[in-house]
């Protein structure tokens, strides 16, 4: 019988039409697939693996550290002025200049470590504050999703657009569980509970990063959970921004990167899961100021 890694082999990936992308979306592609490489190599021996909890619910392998090392060093040696926020590594080189990439070397860990075919490489990078590129990597899928601000978005060659899907009733959506910080687990039941009953399903497939690369690609119509980090989601908003969909926190403003809660699908869905979702909002899922000052929610609501 073949292991995964075998039939990753199987097929080669689709390169990008003419080659002409952006210089630094072209060398976080080439950091997304080495990573991706090494982390197949590894597939089918976890067994073998040194595994540390991070925190409840959170665990790091040997083979996240060692993608992460090889994106940073990719990344540096193109880019030596950058900084870099990663997941393992935390905030490395000039982590307050201008640009920081954010990069998850291994996005659903959990998933890889139970043989689980369900994980990606995330990079994306910020420019004052402002998504510039995003990559999302599917190394057992070979699939390569790309965006650039302003550029739109591609999947291998095809470019992308989210679903036309414009009612919940046969919605398919995504989530994500607040497995880690269970403090908001009864609002988070509220939501779920809310769009079960007028959807046509939810699914929670364990990578949060694969799962808005769907909403941008239409496989999924909309996508919402709660407590994700910055590199759980930066190359997936751009994404989703890219293909025409519309991503808020979850009062349906902009504070998604601070808050860690996000909600996203296209734009006339949109409107219907935050309406579906807003009763159930609570103190602790809303944005607070930095100063404890209020929100002025005028200042930052998105247009539907």
């Amino acid at each position: 019988m073949r292991g995964l890694a075998d039939i990753c082999g199987a097929k080669r990936l689709v390169n990008i039409p003419g080659g002409t992308m952006d210089p630094m979306l072209n060398i976080a592609v080439r950091a997304a697939r080495n990573a991706g490489d090494l982390i197949v190599r590894y597939i089918d021996r976890v067994e073998s693996l040194t595994v540390t909890p991070k925190g409840r619910n959170d665990f790091v392998s040997e083979v996240d550290r060692q993608a992460e090392r090889e994106i940073v060093n990719i990344l540096q040696k193109a880019y030596p002025s950058h900084g870099f926020l990663g997941e393992e590594g935390g905030h490395q080189g000039s982590a307050r200049g201008d640009f920081v990439w954010v990069i998850d070397p291994l996005d659903g860990t959990t998933n890889f470590l139970h043989g689980f075919p369900q994980f990606a490489v995330s990079i994306a990078l910020m420019h004052r504050g402002h998504l510039e590129c995003g990559v999302i990597y599917d190394p057992l899928r070979q699939e390569l999703f790309t965006a650039k601000r302003g550029g739109g978005a591609m999947l291998n060659s095809r470019r992308l657009r989210v679903s036309k899907q414009n009612t919940l009733k046969a919605a398919l959506l995504g989530t994500g569980f607040p497995f880690k910080d269970q403090s908001q687990v009864v609002a988070y039941l509220g939501m779920l509970r809310e769009l079960m009953k007028d959807t046509a399903g939810i699914r929670r497939a364990g990578s949060a990063a694969l799962d808005l690369a769907y909403v941008a690609c239409g496989r999924l119509d909309g996508f919402w959970e709660i407590g994700l980090k910055q590199w759980d989601m930066a190359a997936g908003i751009l994404l989703i921004q890219e293909a025409g969909g519309i991503v808020t926190d979850l009062e349906n403003g902009d504070k998604y990167l601070e808050t860690g809660n996000v909600l996203t699908a296209n734009p006339r869905l949109h409107g219907f899961m935050f309406e579906a979702i807003r009763p159930h909002l609570t103190d602790g899922l809303r944005y607070a100021p930095p100063g404890g000052g209020a929100r002025d929610a005028s200042t930052d609501r998105v247009s539907l």
